[in-house]
């Protein structure tokens, strides 16, 4: 058990810090991957939209392919949200998983005893 946070740090943590980095390192990566794709895939669905609103024959028809490229946008964009917010999630436990040994060890706070 570590008594201080002196004690703490006499033992070697860069292996434990080294691990956590690379999990983030992997994490911005697939970030920026899917952002990429998720960026690609929408262009491509505006373009189509748009040819497809000036193609339309009369204003009817193009409110409609409007409205049906607007209700996929905000569900692509929803769905995407929620991915980059699970992997954010994933991301952080994976960080916290080689500390998880040193939180038991870490020594009390000096106000957590001064209220009892």
């Amino acid at each position: 058990m570590f008594n201080t946070l002196d004690d703490l740090t006499k033992y070697n943590n860069m292996d434990t810090a080294m691990r956590s980095l690379t999990v983030i390192s992997k994490g911005v990566q697939e970030l920026a991957s899917g952002a990429a794709d998720y960026s690609k895939k929408s262009l491509e669905q505006s373009t189509e939209a748009l040819e497809k609103m000036l193609a339309a024959r009369s204003l009817e028809k193009a409110m409609e392919i409007q409205s049906d490229y607007i209700k996929a946008a905000y569900e692509s964009f929803i769905a995407e949200s929620n991915r980059v917010s699970e992997l954010c999630a994933d991301v952080a436990k994976e960080v916290y998983k080689p500390f998880e040994a040193y939180v038991g060890k870490m020594p009390a706070l000096p106000f957590a005893q001064a209220t009892s």
